[in-house]
């Protein structure tokens, strides 16, 4: 069965502290093709990244009719956009600590955005491990890094 690959994964160096770099990375895999997207941001999150990876990734799909399988290894966006929404829904945008959901922008976004399509599963996998499609959405998050470090002079 003709299946779309949506390996993302996202990345902040320095995570909670000042001018912190973050970088996101989509690897996309479709029979023989492949394609890769990357970005980046200075004062971010890990997670912000994690969530627009995922985003970026599956805006990046050109048909939606078609299975659609994301993998990451963040657990915070597997099961976020797969268990907890639900209740974050029911709930109006609060979590089980009743505070109001971080990046509730970014959540609507990508539940929005995976309606869109007919047939999508989300699978979490170890990060750092023998995945190949996890491992080039880790090195296009740190590519992303490394180019917004070398653009504002080592910083």
């Amino acid at each position: 069965m003709d299946k779309v690959y949506v390996y993302c994964d996202g990345g902040c160096r320095g995570n909670g502290k000042e001018n912190n770099v973050g970088g996101w990375g989509a690897y996309l895999i479709y029979k023989d093709n492949t394609k890769e997207l990357c970005g980046g941001t200075k004062n971010t999150t890990n997670n912000i990244m994690e969530l627009t990876s995922c985003i970026e990734g599956l805006k990046a799909v050109i048909k939606k009719d078609m299975p659609v399988e994301v993998v990451m290894d963040s657990v915070y966006v597997v099961k976020g956009i797969t268990e907890w929404i639900y209740s974050w829904l029911k709930k109006d945008w609060i979590n089980s600590q009743r505070k109001p959901v971080e990046n509730k922008e970014l959540w609507v976004k990508l539940y929005q955005i995976r309606s869109e399509f007919t047939d999508i599963t989300f699978v979490q996998v170890k990060g750092h491990a023998n995945n190949a499609g996890n491992n080039k959405a880790d090195q296009l998050a740190n590519k992303a890094m490394d180019n917004i470090k070398a653009s504002s002079g080592g910083s």
